[in-house]
């Protein structure tokens, strides 16, 4: 029997999570969460399993609020940078979950790097 979305997308981000974790220890994650209508970026270190820094296209002050295209991940992107730099982080390992690696995953994570974050 076929599997469904669900599945495949849980399949996945597994594997994208658990192959980074192997690779990047030590390392902050950048973790991405994308909807239909937001996207979301936190800096997670699991190792004291606390949220360094977030952001959103539901902050006001972004000007995006309820978007999610290009446009709006650029602009997540950069914040998440800033707020990064601002705790003095300046390496993450990218998790992009079980979301595919373009459109606004990828504007979020190149606006990262442009901000100076090395993914």
């Amino acid at each position: 029997m076929a599997n469904s979305k669900l599945q495949l997308f849980q399949k996945r981000r597994l594997r994208v999570r658990n192959k980074l974790r192997k690779v990047n220890t030590g390392r902050l994650r950048l973790s991405v969460h994308r909807s239909n209508k937001n996207i979301h970026a936190q800096l997670i270190d699991d190792g004291q399993g606390v949220t360094l820094a977030s952001a959103s296209t539901l902050e006001k002050d972004l000007g995006v609020v309820g978007k999610n295209n290009r446009d709006a991940a650029a602009k997540v992107g950069a914040a998440i940078a800033e707020r990064a730099k601002a705790k003095g982080v300046e390496q993450a390992y990218f998790d992009r979950g079980g979301f595919l690696y373009h459109g606004t995953i990828k504007a979020l994570a190149d606006a990262a790097r442009d901000g100076g974050l090395k993914l």
